[in-house]
């Protein structure tokens, strides 16, 4: 594996990266960054938390001029919380050069946003509030060269689309392009065909370190399985955990019989609104909430530090998506782990994700629990 000094990175960015205390790059960052900092059209697929914010960060930093006064770098974000993350990555990394950076959503007040842009260099975005300013003519993105779409699956899934092309089009034609995408679908691939010249295609697996992650699986009845649950998450020795379920009504169920429980839980799922996710992620990282339900789409996006378990309550319906739930736990360097409660239907689905990802899931023998009230 190289290292950062390898890339044609300048001296500010790999003393920003140096502070991070990242060590060696990670597989997407190694494939991204030398294309990205070439200035070529970039499509980077790989999951969440693998490193994709560093690679177009580093594009964007490298090739905007501080204190010019005009928007040169734009990305845009489906959710509020991301483009927050987006913002403190881009921040973080570009401290060295002294970029004006702005953050634009809903929810806030205009003014203090239209007073950011004036002087903004870079803009991390999401794409109603911008194309709010857009029709006021309170933005211009005539001098964009780096425009990112971060989390492209997302975006499309949430019906952004013709947004991001209406906002495209205000930017210009021979701008760079990167699109980072957890999977890269049919749409994400033609509206690349679009708006991009010849782009390159990098791509990351979700590989799992065998020796940092441990995956075990239990085999329970249907009606122990919420029991089970209550029963590890108080028995395991934890950070943060996330349990993961297919459908909105069972995280609701799960959340609102942990708390009876007595576990700090937050569900989140795509029903939820703009600031009914924000509420729910203020919770979670003011160390409010100790677990996480969700369902993948609503986990979408989310990179949050320290998950010490993954919890499958439910087996997911698409093979790729269990590695991109266990891709959330053991990062550098920590230690994590994976567990499966497997109910006697859900024995086909996980032989299923067990042969297209080829992982190895040891069985865990069921410990004596206490059958839960369910609510």
């Amino acid at each position: 594996m190289k290292s950062f000094t390898d890339f044609d990175l300048s001296n500010q960015i790999l003393k920003s990266i140096q502070e991070k205390d990242f060590d060696k790059p990670t597989e997407i960052q190694e494939r991204a960054i030398p294309p990205i900092i070439k200035g070529k059209d970039v499509i980077a697929g790989s999951a969440t938390g693998s490193g994709k914010t560093l690679a177009f960060a580093a594009g964007i930093v490298e090739n905007v001029e501080p204190e010019m006064g005009e928007i040169q770098g734009l990305v845009l974000a489906p959710t509020r919380e991301l483009a927050k993350q987006v913002r403190d990555a881009i921040d973080e990394f570009s401290r060295h050069h002294k970029y004006n950076i702005a953050i634009i959503h809903g929810g806030v007040p205009y003014e203090p946003q239209y007073r950011a842009i004036k002087k903004a260099e870079v803009v991390v975005a999401t794409p109603g509030r911008l194309l709010d300013l857009i029709g006021k003519n309170r933005i211009d993105l005539s001098n964009v060269n780096t425009f990112v779409l971060d989390e492209a699956d997302r975006m499309l899934d949430m019906g952004f689309i013709d947004d991001v092309e209406e906002i495209m089009k205000e930017t210009p034609s021979d701008k760079q392009t990167i699109f980072t995408s957890a999977t890269i679908r049919s749409e994400v691939m033609k509206l690349a065909e679009r708006y991009m010249e010849d782009p390159v295609d990098v791509f990351a697996e979700n590989k799992v370190d065998p020796d940092k992650l441990e995956q075990v699986y239990y085999d329970i009845p249907g009606h122990l399985k919420l029991s089970l649950l209550v029963h590890l998450l108080k028995e395991e020795e934890t950070e943060l955990s996330m349990v993961f379920s297919n459908t909105r009504r069972t995280v609701e169920f799960i959340e609102r019989n942990l708390k009876k429980e007595g576990i700090k839980a937050q569900a989140i799922h795509g029903g939820f609104s703009q600031n009914q996710r924000d509420r729910a992620m203020e919770k979670f990282e003011a160390g409010n909430v100790d677990v996480l339900v969700c369902t993948d789409v609503a986990a979408r996006g989310l990179d949050i530090d320290n998950i010490s378990h993954i919890y499958n309550y439910d087996i997911p319906n698409d093979s790729k998506q269990y590695m991109h739930r266990i891709g959330r736990t053991a990062r550098a360097g920590e230690e994590g782990k994976a567990i499966n409660i497997l109910a006697k239907d859900q024995h086909d689905d996980f032989r299923r994700v067990l042969r297209d990802n080829d992982v190895s899931v040891e069985k865990a023998e069921t410990p004596y629990v206490e059958s839960v009230n369910v609510k």
